[in-house]
């Protein structure tokens, strides 16, 4: 296709000053975008993806680019949306889609409507580096994966409604052992199926189970065979997470035995085939009825052997004991020769404290009682004529002692020297002053003396000295103290 616009190169060149069209900036952009669009209207790419970015718009922008060239391109929000797998940098693809430029930077683009990975190869390489990613992070390990119920009640399936799995799952089921199954549907292959995956294994989880909607003890998550691009909903990071988060044990049973997802290694067991998953949730009935009565038959063997074992080593020990006449006939006769015996030894007994008693009322009479209390009362009295003089002398000498403390306690005492003319000088806490410092000049002092206390104030500088004293006044003679009188001697009787 040829645009032959005037002025376009190519054309004979106009003399200067001719009527040529003069394009704006904008206009030639334009025209520029409709012929990339009319001749690149639709385009199939196979290249390497660079510069991945997804913006905060959802739109997700790269390079795609070869041995020699590169190309800028875009894919909207929708069409990322709608992308089987997360691109990465360095994955071939085949991009679909048109070639179409950017007026505000004069460059040109592809706007891609598909992308798909170039070839199973490129898959696979795809599915290592995501295995090997996922496993770091320890989604893969043993530890994580948790024992399947031998007989659940309820089971959970995660698949399509419209396909032959629920069918196959539900007949093998109902053959081997009956449960009551909850389907939740999702899709399983193309767009939106990997969320819809993780969305119902999800739910089951947040399921509690106190309501009309029973909790499942088990999730199988199912789908027939298909391609490695039919199975790739089950390769996506947030099918795995999913799986691996789950508190409900999980089987994964996708696609046939020689398929293999990143489900089955975060999943707690990998059946073969969806019915080899409803194999692996539930046991065959009639072989549990088959081995229970089998039990039952071993069971009942048991017992009657322990029973007879237990009858045969009792009638072995039976045999070593005494017999049960010997044992009580021997208690018998000590019986017999103990009753015979008692009353004679109650006779014996009662004539031998009755002489004892008859002795001791022998030796007793009033003579020799009032005897021996004339002689206990002499003993007493001569008791107490020795301790009453020994008593007398302590008391005395414990007096003496302890008015002599008093007196030397009394000379001690402050008031004694108040009494000789000096005083006890007290701060308004009442706490004595020892030394001038301890005083400044206003404050308040109690003075005590030794017939009274007085308040005082101190005053600022010394004290002057003391006037002559006054003649002492002639004392009083003293009063002659009483002679005590002579102590008498209790033991000694009045003449009065």
């Amino acid at each position: 296709m040829t645009d032959n616009w005037p002025g376009m190169p190519g054309d004979e060149e106009a003399p200067s000053g001719s009527n040529a069209h003069e394009f704006t900036v904008s206009e030639l952009s334009g025209a520029l975008k409709r012929s990339v669009e009319d001749r690149f209207g639709h385009v199939r790419v196979r290249a390497e993806l660079s510069g991945v970015k997804r913006a905060a718009s959802g739109h997700v922008y790269f390079s795609l680019k070869d041995d020699s060239a590169v190309l800028d391109g875009v894919c909207w929000r929708g069409s990322a949306q709608r992308l089987a797998f997360v691109p990465e940098d360095g994955l071939e693809v085949i991009c679909t889609g048109k070639l179409t430029t950017y007026p505000a930077r004069s460059k040109y683009q592809m706007v891609v409507e598909h992308m798909e990975p170039a070839g199973a190869g490129a898959l696979m390489a795809l599915l290592e580096e995501r295995k090997k990613k996922l496993a770091t992070e320890g989604l893969f390990d043993a530890d994580r994966k948790r024992q399947i119920p031998f007989l659940p009640k309820v089971i959970g399936v995660v698949t399509s409604p419209t396909g032959a799995v629920i069918r196959d799952i539900l007949h093998r089921l109902s053959d081997r052992f009956p449960r009551h199954v909850l389907v939740w549907p999702v899709l399983v292959q193309g767009e939106g199926a990997a969320a819809q995956v993780a969305a119902a294994i999800k739910g089951f989880n947040a399921i509690d189970g106190k309501g009309a909607m029973p909790r499942p003890d088990v999730l199988i998550v199912a789908r027939g065979g298909g391609s490695i691009e039919d199975l790739w909903a089950f390769n996506e990071e947030v099918v795995v997470r999913a799986a691996a988060e789950s508190e409900i044990p999980l089987i994964s049973a996708v696609g046939h035995e020689t398929d293999t997802t990143l489900i089955d290694y975060a999943s707690d067991l990998r059946a073969p085939t969806p019915t080899g998953a409803a194999e692996k949730a539930v046991p065959v009935r009639e072989d549990l009825r088959f081995t229970i009565a089998d039990l039952g038959r071993r069971l009942e063997g048991q017992r009657m052997l322990t029973v007879r074992d237990r009858q045969e080593r009792l009638a072995g020990l039976a045999r070593g004991l005494p017999s049960p006449k010997d044992i009580l006939g021997l208690a018998q006769q000590r019986w017999d020769d103990l009753s015979e015996r008692l009353p004679r030894g109650l006779m014996a007994m009662a004539q031998i404290k009755s002489a004892q008693l008859n002795r001791l009322v022998g030796g007793l009479s009033a003579g020799r009682l009032k005897q021996l209390a004339t002689y206990r009362g002499e003993q007493l009295g001569s008791t107490s004529r020795r301790l009453n003089p020994a008593y007398r002398r302590r008391l005395e000498d414990l007096g003496a002692r302890l008015q002599a403390s008093g007196r030397m306690l009394d000379s001690l005492s402050y008031e004694r020297v108040l009494e000789r003319g000096y005083a006890l000088v007290e701060d308004a806490s009442g706490t004595p002053v020892t030394k001038a410092a301890q005083l400044a000049a206003g404050d308040n002092v109690a003075v005590r003396f030794s017939d009274g206390v007085r308040g005082m104030q101190v005053q600022d500088g010394e004290a002057s000295p003391p006037a002559a004293p006054p003649a002492p006044k002639a004392k009083k003679a003293a009063k002659a103290k009483p002679k005590p009188e002579p102590k008498k001697d209790e033991r000694q009787g009045s003449l009065l």
